[in-house]
């Protein structure tokens, strides 16, 4: 299982290009479609989890997938395997980077990936915004949060804050609202 761990994890790393939003794809095919370690549920709920807490959004992913399969060691595996290639790359880009930067051909590819990239995102949003906005009140904590990211210098965390509490709210509310429905 740990090996299964490190490879899932490499793989993903190896083929994450973006950020931590673009490997949404690679991580629903990958634990939810290939390994069946996760649901699309699971996976919008731990991704939710890991871009809200300080660090790399892989490396955060990968430490809750390994610690759910395999726990304390299952985690640092998976978070390993995640880091192996960037480290490898990263390495190997810095040694060569000051000779590739100015080539055109180089320039014009990374335009292209990160049109990619962008379209894998949006990809992954769509797919997974059926877990995420199930109702009105989500629908509008979406918007809201949405408008404000887009036309406010507000920062990130704070509308990260903002969305949480307002979650908390939402569920009170739908609780409330069961409790007091006549059966």
């Amino acid at each position: 299982m740990y090996l299964k761990l490190f490879i899932s994890f490499v793989y993903i790393g190896t083929f994450t290009f973006g950020g931590g939003y673009s490997m949404l794809p690679m991580l629903i095919k990958e634990l939810v479609e290939k390994r069946k370690w996760l649901t699309d549920k699971e996976v919008t709920e731990l991704f939710s989890i890991s871009q809200c807490l300080p660090g790399i959004i892989a490396a955060n992913t990968a430490l809750f997938v390994g610690y759910k399969q395999k726990k304390v060691l299952g985690g640092i595996v998976a978070a390993l395997g995640v880091a192996t290639p960037s480290v490898i790359i990263i390495l190997i880009v810095a040694t060569f980077l000051s000779n590739l930067s100015d080539i055109p051909v180089v320039q014009s590819a990374f335009v292209g990936l990160r049109i990619c990239v962008s379209v894998l995102i949006i990809n992954a949003v769509l797919r997974l915004r059926k877990h995420s906005i199930i109702d009105i009140p989500s629908a509008l904590l979406y918007i809201v949060a949405l408008v404000i990211a887009i036309l406010t210098n507000i920062h990130i965390a704070i509308i990260v804050f903002f969305a949480g509490v307002m979650g908390v709210a939402i569920s009170m509310l739908r609780k409330n609202s069961k409790s007091n429905s006549p059966k």
